[in-house]
């Protein structure tokens, strides 16, 4: 028997593709939460009917970027009568690019407790099957519709020292890669996920310009997550591995010293001794 569900907001992550990667605990919570919160409906009730489990006359609202203003309000006022509201985004995990992120931030303003049943996202399934760093990573969303901002938005993110990620449309793919040629350059890494956990899952690796290659005069279909390698770190300045270098070398010895700034600045151990041996002759 479930146990009753407390009041609160209760977000449910679902599949971003197979049925079946939604958890135990999501059914459980769709099972019994009072009042059920949607952006798409008709998706949460065909997910339901393939596992089983009935409306039974609760009230399922529709929660979109185009109807959150008038729809918060009856959720909040749901949530404040001691009432569960389940709230599902279309795909993946609610609130990560979703237009349920208001609804998180007025129930958390009302005084109201947010809970989650974690699950699906696109963003970890793409980052996992990628081969790109995941020790540190940039979720963007998407790029800008318009160029001029777009490139401005690609920009602020090739230097960044973390895997950067973002979704786009099929329409627009070939565009973003134009741009990130421009902005990233032809030979960064990147990987293009296609319609992950789906029937017709497709990872493409290779470079900007590899991947530009691969899919010129191909129409592309689907969901879309892109993943770019982040930037290569800048090499160190005669001045700061000297700098480095001395600050070693009143604590330790030459080699030791040579090693530890070597290991520091990511250079061979062989050309910071040379320097160091300089240093210390000067």
């Amino acid at each position: 028997m479930m146990a009753r569900l407390e009041p609160g907001l209760h977000l449910v992550a679902t599949p971003i593709g197979a049925a079946r990667d939604i958890t135990l605990r999501a059914l459980d919570i769709l099972a019994s939460a009072n009042v059920l919160a949607a952006e798409d409906t008709r998706t949460l009730r065909h997910l339901m009917e393939i596992h089983g489990i009935a409306l039974n006359g609760r009230p399922l609202v529709a929660y979109h970027e185009h109807n959150g203003e008038q729809a918060r309000p009856r959720l909040i006022a749901a949530m404040t009568e001691g009432k569960s509201v389940a709230y599902a985004s279309e795909a993946g995990t609610p609130l990560v690019a979703d237009p349920g992120f208001q609804l998180g931030r007025a129930t958390i303003a009302a005084g109201l407790p947010v809970r989650t049943a974690p699950g699906p996202s696109a963003v970890l399934a793409a980052l996992t099957v990628s081969g790109l760093p995941s020790d540190r990573f940039l979720f963007a969303g998407f790029a800008p519709s318009a160029q001029a901002a777009r490139l401005r938005f690609l920009q602020d993110l090739a230097p960044q020292q973390a895997t950067v990620i973002l979704y786009e449309s099929p329409k627009r793919i070939k565009d973003l890669l134009v741009d990130l040629a421009q902005t990233f350059g032809e030979h960064r890494q990147m990987v293009i996920c296609r319609e992950l956990t789906k029937r017709f899952e497709e990872v493409l690796r290779g470079t900007v310009a590899d991947l530009s290659a691969e899919l010129d005069g191909r129409e592309v279909k689907g969901e879309i997550v892109v993943l770019l390698d982040r930037a290569a770190e800048a090499p160190a300045e005669e001045a700061d591995i000297d700098a480095a270098l001395r600050q070693a070398l009143s604590q330790h010895r030459v080699k030791d010293a040579a090693s530890l700034v070597a290991e520091a600045l990511g250079l061979p151990k062989r050309d910071v001794y040379q320097r160091a041996l300089k240093l210390t002759g000067e």
